[in-house]
């Protein structure tokens, strides 16, 4: 009919020609349905759903509790990266299960020795002026003192004022472990816009603000657990000492390890897989990374809950250029996907994701989820602080293979921990400022959607159902085709989200 090929006829068995989702693109159908009845539900392992097929990759530019607590907030999950000591993870780990929705533990606190100024200072960079003030200006210190914009806008002439001169002293206090619904009844009957939470010692824990109640207030698509609590993953090695920090994140509460290695066939996984699974039989593992049929079988066979897809095509990766091995990503996810799905074993590809486009082939190819870095690095949850560089708001991002990383301890990952000749697989750069998660995980998943709706299918399993009867088709694309395909003649152009 001329109306594309369905994948098995593009990436066949006896075709040595490795694809990448550059080089592909899906054929429309039919729309009889609008955006907003796409379903994006999906596995990240057997044991554990999301509403939306995003995870935020585990290397330590990218995700902390910060950027899982968001991607859960959402409705993905982020994984924890392990280039820290065990009690520095396992702090990550308990901070994303101990979020309570409308809660800010980690906010911005003031001593009464500051001056009106470092207020202003704070508004210009957060936003938000309403701070609590403790005696050391830390998280953890006794509360003595909040200050609002209401205090410090009567001295326009005296911004050096201290704060223990304008700060209000008559407060309205949480006590430590009370629910979101009985701190709204207190900002409701004090008609406060911020309650400071204390412990038995006065000693400041947390603070709710009226408006991130509002704004916070609902998130249906939030990933939790039986205990409703967020979902976090964590990253873990294939070494003797990580079955330490193993047995620590599952005490803090983890529900599902990565074991992180660049090539995830080799005994010292499959060990790994084995002893978690004959210590913690309830704890989701998600093997890899690998790119062939015959590294997938065995370890699903050692018992993994899901499969990482990937090598060498990650932005910052350079595996491929520097030991020649590895899959274009295309090819590797259909191929892994198909023979994985026999097992009821999901696919997560991991790496070479740079637009909501990207997603959209990597789904349509067999994957449940896609694992980001770069496309979540820029952002503000991410670790790290932004600089700017010839006017040009930036964060660091460095991939896990590159010698900065590995000096830090990432080394492990590519079994050369012991070696005293380092071969760097990544490298160490910057992305562009994205702004807030909150606003970009929504423009991606609005752009799936549509991708969605374009080639006539409501939900993501309705995508894999006709991705294997062939009823989804596609089309290789020329060199000249990509081109067109992309933004083209003209002088000058911006991209913005919305």
């Amino acid at each position: 009919m001329g109306d594309g090929v369905p994948a098995s006829k593009i990436f066949r068995e006896d075709n040595a020609t490795g694809y990448t989702y550059d080089d592909i693109i899906v054929m429309p159908d039919h729309i009889d349905f609008g955006t907003d009845e796409v379903d994006l539900e999906t596995h990240l392992t057997k044991g554990i759903k999301l509403k939306l097929p995003l995870v935020s990759s585990p290397m330590d530019t990218v995700t902390e509790s910060n950027m899982a607590i968001n991607m859960a907030l959402q409705g993905g999950i982020g994984i924890i990266h392990y280039n820290n000591t065990i009690e520095e993870q396992v702090q990550e780990v308990r901070a994303v299960k101990r979020f309570e929705n409308g809660f800010i533990n980690k906010p911005v606190v003031l001593s009464p020795q500051h001056t009106v100024a470092d207020v202003d200072d704070i508004k210009e960079k957060y936003g938000f002026s309403g701070i609590p003030v403790t005696v050391d200006g830390t998280l953890g210190s006794k509360l003595v003192g909040i200050v609002t914009s209401r205090d410090i806008d009567f001295f326009p002439d005296n911004r050096c004022k201290p704060l223990s001169e304008v700060m209000s002293t008559d407060l309205v206090v949480g006590k430590e472990h009370l629910s979101l619904a009985e701190a709204n009844q207190i900002l409701r009957e004090s008609k406060k816009g911020k309650l400071p939470i204390v412990n038995e010692k006065f000693e400041l824990v947390a603070l709710i603000s009226r408006n991130d109640l509002q704004k916070n207030r609902d998130y249906p698509l939030a990933s939790k657990d039986a205990n409703k609590q967020l979902l976090v993953g964590a990253a873990i090695g294939t070494r003797a000492s990580d079955k330490q920090r193993l047995a620590e994140l599952v005490a803090a509460g983890v529900n599902v390890v990565v074991i992180d290695s660049s090539q995830g066939d080799s005994t010292f996984q499959i060990a790994m897989v084995q002893h978690i699974k004959r210590e913690y039989p309830d704890l989701q593992v998600i093997g890899g990374n690998i790119v062939t049929v015959r590294q997938a079988r065995r370890l699903i066979e050692a018992g993994v809950d899901g499969l990482k897809v990937g090598m060498g095509v990650g932005s910052i990766c350079t595996t491929q250029e520097v030991c020649a091995v590895g899959r274009a990503q295309a090819s590797a996810v259909y191929h892994v996907s198909k023979f994985a799905r026999e097992f009821g074993v999901p696919v997560i590809a991991d790496g070479g994701i740079s637009s909501s486009g990207q997603i959209i082939k990597a789904l349509t190819l067999g994957a449940s989820c896609v694992m980001m870095g770069s496309m979540l690095a820029g952002t503000e949850e991410a670790p790290g602080q932004f600089f700017f560089q010839d006017g040009v708001r930036l964060k660091k991002y460095r991939g896990m293979g590159s010698i900065e990383a590995m000096t830090k301890g990432s080394s492990v990952r590519y079994f050369s921990e012991a070696q005293n000749i380092r071969v760097a697989q990544g490298v160490s750069g910057a992305v562009i400022d994205k702004g807030s998660l909150k606003r970009l995980v929504p423009y991606m998943i609005q752009g799936v959607r549509h991708g969605f709706q374009d080639f006539g299918c409501k939900s993501l399993e309705l995508a894999h159902q006709r991705l294997y009867s062939g009823d989804l088709t596609f089309e290789l694309r020329s060199p000249a085709a990509q081109r067109e395909g992309g933004i083209h003649s003209l002088h000058s152009y911006e991209k913005r989200l919305s």
